[in-house]
Parts: structure tokens; C-alpha cells; sequence
């Protein structure tokens, strides 16, 4: 998510170089959070003293939050299959990136958690095994599986569940992109249910992009693939294509991306690839581009900046940096607090709305959103969603 002047690409293992020698080792350890100093410590913190507490779980289970990690403490889940841009490198080459998360939980929202990578790639066996350690956890955190299988691994955690599962290839994205929408739209005078946007990319961040939109009032949606325009009419669909194609249908029309540009507003592009210039310039005056693929945005901020207002990307060397570690450091805090069963569509919403008003008056073309380095971020989203935990009836720790 983060761009920098590293190559990125090296197969160097040199010790010398900075990359290697920062991860060398790991980059988190396990800390006691009590003293082990004499006998006595020993005796509370373990034997015979740990017997106690044990009991005191045993006898009303909803103690475990209290006396035990669980309260704080989240699972970063993986296969492997959709490892940032590698794609699927397997779940040993995902444990950087799955570390590289949980040290982001820890300093953004002050969330313990624990890089879980799984060597099964089957939906059945990965659902089985998370909630055979869901005890462990106050809430699962989805990383870097590949869609199709994503959404049905999330769809029957949260069934069985009755703790937070977030997938944030999918939710994290969506929220962030929402926000700075919302913003967008705020500084070229339009009106969220009036957009015409067009998404680039169907897998899970697409999806999710799709399902949140429409959830904050956005009607003009057209999601297009390699294939073109994803609509009722086409024969080559999935069942997650064709869940796109029903919602999309009475808006999106047959044709290439550069049909579904022609006077659109908004263009979201998660996908990789590139689109060409010529389309970019038949998008609507004034229009917002949000081309978040990385290293390479689908279309990049030179071009961009020809014809659009707004353009952000997913690197952090162009302004507007559309990136998930604004969301789910708040969006953990919030639900660990109250003990949220699950994180709903309008705990994302409220959320995404908390990120964008904290750009507040300084809103420009190049400050949409905030700095994943604010400090003020996870604060605001844990607030937004522990308030709509409590409306919607989900805290279990309605104080």
C-alpha cells in the first residue's frame, strides 16, 4: 500500500541491504505485560493463582474478555493467494507482509495481533481452522486471499461466529475509498446519489467498492473487467459477477472501459492495467480519479492531472494517498471495545464518513484525505463505530 524508492524487486540477500536487515529476525516479538520477578509473581501469574481465574472463565465465559488477551487481540489471517501484487507466493513468503500488518494494528489502533498463515488453500479447511482458534481471538482479520474463495470464507466465518471478521482487501478499501469520495464530491459540488462512477476491477475490492457505494446512496454504478462492462446480458459470469451485474444492471451498459467513461464522474480503478488516455478525456468536467493500483496506477497521475480535479493513488509519493491503514486499526479498536459480535455495513459507512470529516476545512484537490500518519484517524473511526455498534445492537458492552 505504501510506495517508496526502495526496489522493491531485488533478490539480494545481502545483510547490507537496509530492506533485508530490517527484517531480519522478524519485525514483532511477544512481551509479558506483568512482572516475573520472585516466587511470588510466579505463583499468581501461573501456578497456583492461574487455577482461579480458569474457574472464574469456566463459570461465565464473557469473563475470558476480561481476565485473558482476547479483548485486544486479533488473528491476521492468510493462504497466501493474493499476496499484495505477487499474487500467490504461498504462506510462508506471506508472513512479512502478515507481520508488516500486525505491527500496523499495534501502532495505528493499539491492537495486539498475531500473523496466523494457513497451508490449505480450501475454502472448507481454512473456515475450519479459523474457528477451531477463534477461542484465541477477539476478532479475525482476512488478509490476502484470492476472490472468488474470499467472500465465501468471510460469508461462513461470520455466520458461525460471533466475534468481528473483516476481510480488508475488501471492507478496509471500501471504507477508505468512500471517504475520500465523500470528500471529493464535497469540493466539486456534487451530490453522492448523483454520481456516475465507474469501477475498474470485480474482485474483492471491487465488490466491496460496489456494496459500500451503494450503501451511501451511489445509484450510477458500472464495474468493468477485462472482458468490458460487466452486465446482465453477458454469458461469461461467476456468481459474484453476477451479483454485480444485478445491482449494476439498470445503470451499466454494455461496452469497453472506455464506453463507461464517456461523461462519468468517478473512476475507481483496482484492478492493475492501464487505462488510456483518450478515455480518461471523455470523463465528465471536473471529474475524480482514484487509480489505486500499485506500484503502477492505472492511470497515472500525469495523465490524470490533465483532466481530472481530483486524483489520488494507492502510493505514498503522490498526494492523496488512499490507504487501508486509515481503517482498520480504528475499525478493530471500536469493535474490541464493546465487544462488537460483528462489523455491519453501517459501521463501515459511519466509519468512512469519521475519516472524511477530519479533513474538515482544509479540504483541497490534494487533501481529500488524511495522512495515514494522523493521529487523530484511528481515534475517530473507533468512536464511529463503537456509537453505531451501540445503535445498531451489536455491543456487547453497551458502556
Amino acid at each position: 500500500m505504501v510506495a517508496t524508492d526502495i526496489d522493491l524487486h531485488t533478490d539480494s540477500t545481502d545483510p547490507e541491504d537496509p530492506v533485508f536487515a530490517l527484517h531480519r529476525g522478524g519485525k514483532m516479538e511477544i512481551a509479558a505485560t506483568v512482572p516475573l520477578r520472585d516466587a511470588a509473581d510466579l505463583a499468581m501469574s501461573y501456578t497456583p493463582g492461574v487455577a482461579r481465574v480458569c474457574e472464574a472463565i469456566a463459570a461465565d465465559p464473557e469473563a475470558v474478555h476480561d481476565y485473558t488477551w482476547v479483548s485486544n487481540t486479533v488473528a491476521v489471517v492468510t493462504d497466501g493467494t493474493a499476496v499484495l501484487g505477487l499474487g500467490d507466493i504461498g504462506p510462508s513468503a506471506a508472513m512479512p507482509v502478515m507481520e508488516g500488518k500486525a505491527v500496523l494494528f499495534k501502532q495505528f489502533g493499539g491492537v495486539d495481533a498475531i500473523p496466523v498463515a494457513l497451508a490449505t488453500t480450501d475454502v472448507d479447511e481454512i473456515v475450519e481452522t479459523i474457528v477451531r482458534l477463534a477461542p484465541t481471538f477477539g476478532g479475525i482479520n482476512l488478509e490476502d486471499i484470492s476472490s472468488p474463495r474470499c467472500f465465501e470464507i468471510e460469508r461462513q466465518l461470520i455466520e458461525r461466529l460471533d466475534i468481528p471478521v473483516f476481510h480488508d482487501d475488501q471492507h478496509g478499501t471500501a471504507v477508505v475509498t468512500l471517504a475520500a469520495l465523500i470528500n471529493a464530491a464535497r469540493l466539486t459540488d456534487r451530490f453522492i446519489e448523483d454520481l456516475k462512477v465507474v469501477i475498474s476491477g470485480a474482485g474483492a475490492a471491487g465488490v466491496a467498492i460496489t456494496k459500500i457505494l451503494q450503501g451511501a446512496g451511489v445509484h450510477k454504478i458500472a464495474v468493468v473487467d477485462r472482458a468490458g462492462v460487466i452486465h446482465p446480458g453477458r454469458a461469461d459470469l461467476n456468481e459474484v459477477k453476477g451479483w454485480l451485474a444485478e445491482q449494476t444492471g439498470h445503470w451499466a451498459k454494455p461496452g469497453s472501459i472506455s464506453d463507461a467513461l464517456d461523461d462519468a464522474d468517478v473512476f475507481i480503478g483496482v484492478s492493475g492495467g492501464t487505462v488510456p488516455e483518450e478515455a480518461v478525456a471523455k470523463m465528465a468536467p471536473d471529474s475524480i480519479i482514484f487509480a489505486m493500483a500499485n506500484p503502477h496506477p492505472e492511470v497515472h497521475p500525469d495523465v490524470a492531472n490533465r483532466h481530472a480535479r481530483i486524483v489520488a493513488t494507492g502510493r505514498s509519493d503522490f498526494p492523496n494517498q488512499i490507504n487501508n491503514v486509515l481503517v482498520f486499526p480504528g475499525i478493530f479498536r471500536g469493535a474490541l471495545d464493546v465487544r462488537a459480535t460483528r462489523i455491519s455495513e453501517g459501521m463501515k459507512i459511519a466509519a468512512a464518513h469519521a475519516i472524511a470529516d477530519l479533513v474538515g476545512d482544509d479540504l483541497s484537490e490534494t487533501y481529500v484525505i488524511p495522512s495515514p500518519f494522523d493521529p487523530r484517524v484511528a481515534t475517530a473511526v473507533a468512536r464511529a463505530v463503537t456509537d453505531t455498534a451501540r445503535r445498531e445492537g451489536l455491543a456487547r458492552r453497551p458502556y
